[in-house]
C-alpha cells in the first residue's frame, strides 16, 4: 500500500513538474478520449470569408491504435492481450459522428484457454459542440455495441448514455464530463480532465494529461460497492473511482498524417474503487478477486489521418 501510494505521488509529481514547467510554451485544446469524436470549432465571426468557407466543408479524422491492453473506466478488459482499435470520426459544422472498435488478439476465460482474436465491441457516438468564447459545449450519446469477450462465451448487454462535457480553451484545457447510463447499468459517471501539449517544432510534440472520475450508482445490481475482499456488497457504490495520467509524443509524418506513442498509468483513488477493480480484473468463476489487479501501465501507438 506505501509503496503504491509513493509511485502515485512520484508520478503526479512529475507530470505537475512537467506541466508547471511547460506553461509559458504554446498550448491547444485536444480530444480527451478517443472514442468520442474530434470536433472542428466554428469560424468567429470575425474570421475571413475563405476560412469560414473552408471550415463548412465536411472534415474527418481516421486512427489506428495497437496497445498494450484495453482499460476502460478502470476496469481491465484484457489481460497480457494486444488490441487493435479502429475509429472514424465525420465532421459538420459542429455536429460530428464516431464509429470505435476493439479487437482483443488474445481473449482471456475463466479457464485461461487459448482463443483467437474476438471483435468484441464498436461504439456508436454522435455529438454537437458550441463555443461561447472559451466555454466549448458538447452533448452527445453514445452506443456501447458489446459482443461476447471470447468465442463462446455470453455477451453483455448493451449500453446507451448520454453525456455533457463542458471545456475551458485556457490553461491545462480543462474539461468536465458528465454521463448518464440509460440502458441497464444505471450509473452517472463524471470526469474531469486537463492537457497541456508543448510543441517543440511543427512536426514533433509532447502531450502530458491526466484525469480523474466519480462513480455514482443507482443500482446495487450492476453498480455495487465492494467490501475489503473484493466481494460484491447490498450497497450502491458511490465514491472517487479511477485516475489516470498518460504522456504522448504526437509526430506529424505529413501535413494529414501522424503517429502517436502514448503511455498511460491507471490507478484507483481511493479503497472503495481499489476493492471493485480488483474485482473486475478477474475472470468470471475465479474464487479469489482479491488477487485482482488495480493499478495498469500500457502504451501503444495511434496511426491518425485527417482529411
Amino acid at each position: 500500500m506505501k509503496n503504491h501510494m509513493k509511485k502515485i505521488k512520484i508520478i503526479t509529481a512529475f507530470l505537475l513538474s512537467l506541466l508547471i514547467a511547460a506553461l509559458p510554451l504554446t498550448s491547444r485544446a485536444e480530444d480527451q478520449k478517443p472514442a468520442e469524436p474530434v470536433v472542428k470549432q466554428s469560424a468567429p465571426a470575425s474570421a475571413p470569408e475563405p476560412q469560414a468557407q473552408e471550415e463548412d466543408k465536411v472534415t474527418g479524422e481516421l486512427d489506428l491504435s495497437v496497445l498494450s491492453a484495453y482499460i476502460w473506466r478502470g476496469y481491465e478488459q484484457t489481460r497480457s492481450s494486444v488490441v487493435v482499435q479502429p475509429s472514424a470520426t465525420i465532421s459538420y459544422k459542429g455536429f460530428a459522428v464516431n464509429v470505435w472498435g476493439n479487437l482483443d488478439t488474445k481473449p482471456y476465460s475463466a479457464t485461461d484457454a487459448k482463443y483467437g482474436a474476438k471483435y468484441t465491441e464498436t461504439d456508436y457516438t454522435a455529438s454537437y459542440s458550441r463555443k461561447f468564447g472559451i466555454l466549448q459545449v458538447t452533448p452527445g450519446y453514445i452506443y456501447y455495441a458489446l459482443g461476447a469477450p471470447y468465442a463462446g462465451g455470453s455477451a453483455p448487454l448493451d449500453a446507451q448514455e448520454l453525456f455533457l462535457t463542458v471545456g475551458l480553451d485556457t490553461i491545462l484545457s480543462p474539461t468536465l464530463t458528465a454521463y448518464k447510463e440509460i440502458d441497464h447499468y444505471r450509473q452517472w459517471y463524471f470526469l474531469l480532465g486537463v492537457s497541456h501539449t508543448i510543441e517543440f517544432n511543427k512536426i514533433i510534440s509532447l502531450k502530458l494529461a491526466a484525469s480523474a472520475s466519480y462513480l455514482l450508482s443507482t443500482d446495487e445490481t450492476t453498480y455495487a460497492k465492494y467490501d475489503s475482499n473484493s466481494l460484491p456488497t447490498t450497497d450502491k457504490y458511490n465514491n472517487f473511482h479511477d485516475g489516470t495520467v498518460s504522456v504522448s509524443l504526437p509526430i506529424t509524418v505529413y501535413k494529414t498524417l501522424s503517429v502517436t506513442p502514448i503511455v498511460s498509468y491507471v490507478f484507483p483513488l481511493c479503497d472503495d474503487a481499489r476493492y471493485e477493480m480488483r474485482a473486475h480484473s478477474v475472470p468470471e468463476g475465479v474464487t479469489n478477486p482479491s488477487n485482482g489487479n488495480s493499478t495498469y501501465l500500457y502504451g501503444g501507438v495511434t496511426l491518425s489521418y485527417t482529411f
